[in-house]
C-alpha cells in the first residue's frame, strides 16, 4: 500500500498498533489496513468495543473538565495515542482554560509524528517520544521539564494504557513513580480494562485476539485497579465503570451490556 504522508518511514504498515486500533474504534482516520483488519476482527465477535472506547474517551473529557474546575492547569498525557478525537488541550480550551499546559507522551512513532504535526505552533503543548513504563526517563525529558512546573499540581493521565503492562513490569510502581513527582493537589487519572465477573464467550474470544497480538491485554478487577492507586485518594464516586464517573447529560448513553473496565481519578494529599 502507499505510505500516507503522515506516517514515518520506519513504521511497519503491516503490524497493528494498539494506538491506531484505538483510533479506529473512536472513528479516527490515522490507522492502517492492518489496524483496521485487527479492529474488525474484534468488533465481529464483540461489537460493543467501539462504544466502550468512546465511553472511555468521554470519561477522559469529564475528568479533565473536573480537574480544570479545581484549578489544575498542567497535564501529562501518558500513552496519549493518536490525538485525533478529543485532545486534552482542546478540552481545556472548551472549559475556558487559557493557561493550560499539556505534554503528550507516546512510544508509537505515528502517534508522535502526527501529534507534532497538529500541535505545531499550539502554545502550551509539547510532544515527547517516550515509554510511560519508565517514569524517571519521561519526567527527565527536556520538553517535560521545560513546560511543566512541578512545584504546582499536575494531572498524570494513564487512560487505557496500564492494561498493556503485565504484572512483572509492576504497574503500581509506574503510577507511584509519576505521583511521586507531583506536589499535593496533583492527580492521577486512570482507566483500565477488566471486570469482576467471568468473561462471556464473545469477550473471551476478543481477549484471545489481544493476547495473540504484539501487545497483549491484561484484564484486572476493580479491586486490583484500585490497588494500583497506592496511597492516592480516589475522588467520588471512586473506582467505577467509565460511564458512571460523574456522567454528563449531553453525552451518548453508555454502551449496551456490562462495562468492561473501570476508571478513577485520584488525588495526592
Amino acid at each position: 500500500m502507499d505510505r500516507p504522508s503522515w506516517a514515518p518511514a520506519d513504521v511497519d504498515l503491516d503490524r497493528p498498533s494498539v494506538a491506531r486500533v484505538y483510533d479506529y474504534y473512536l472513528g479516527g482516520s490515522h490507522n492502517f489496513a492492518a489496524d483496521r483488519a485487527f479492529a474488525e476482527q474484534v468488533l465481529k465477535v464483540m461489537p460493543a468495543v467501539a462504544g466502550l472506547a468512546r465511553s472511555n474517551r468521554a470519561f477522559l473529557r469529564r475528568a479533565v473538565r473536573a480537574l480544570a474546575a479545581q484549578g489544575v492547569r498542567q497535564y501529562l498525557d501518558l500513552g496519549s495515542g493518536i490525538p485525533t478525537v478529543g485532545n486534552v488541550h482542546e478540552v481545556l480550551a472548551d472549559a475556558g482554560v487559557t493557561d493550560g499546559r499539556v505534554v503528550y507522551v507516546d512510544h508509537d512513532p505515528v502517534a508522535v509524528a502526527h501529534s507534532r504535526a497538529i500541535l505545531a505552533g499550539v502554545p502550551g503543548t509539547a510532544v515527547v517520544a517516550g515509554d510511560l513504563r519508565s517514569p524517571a526517563e519521561v519526567l527527565a525529558q527536556p520538553q517535560v521539564q521545560g513546560l511543566i512546573d512541578f512545584t504546582q499540581p499536575v494531572a498524570f493521565l494513564l487512560v487505557a494504557v496500564l492494561h498493556f503492562v503485565p504484572d512483572e513490569q509492576r504497574p503500581a510502581d509506574i503510577v507511584a513513580g509519576y505521583a511521586a513527582a507531583g506536589v499535593p493537589g496533583s492527580h492521577v487519572v486512570l482507566s483500565h480494562a477488566g471486570l469482576d465477573r467471568p468473561l462471556t464467550p464473545a469477550e473471551e474470544e476478543a481477549w484471545e485476539m489481544y493476547r495473540r497480538s504484539p501487545t497483549p491485554l491484561i484484564l484486572r478487577t476493580n479491586t486490583q485497579v484500585e490497588a494500583l492507586l497506592g496511597d492516592l485518594t480516589a475522588l467520588p464516586p471512586g473506582v467505577v465503570a467509565p460511564h458512571a464517573w460523574r456522567p454528563a447529560g449531553d453525552e451518548e448513553p453508555p454502551p449496551e451490556g456490562n462495562a468492561i473496565g473501570c476508571v478513577a481519578v485520584a488525588r495526592k494529599d
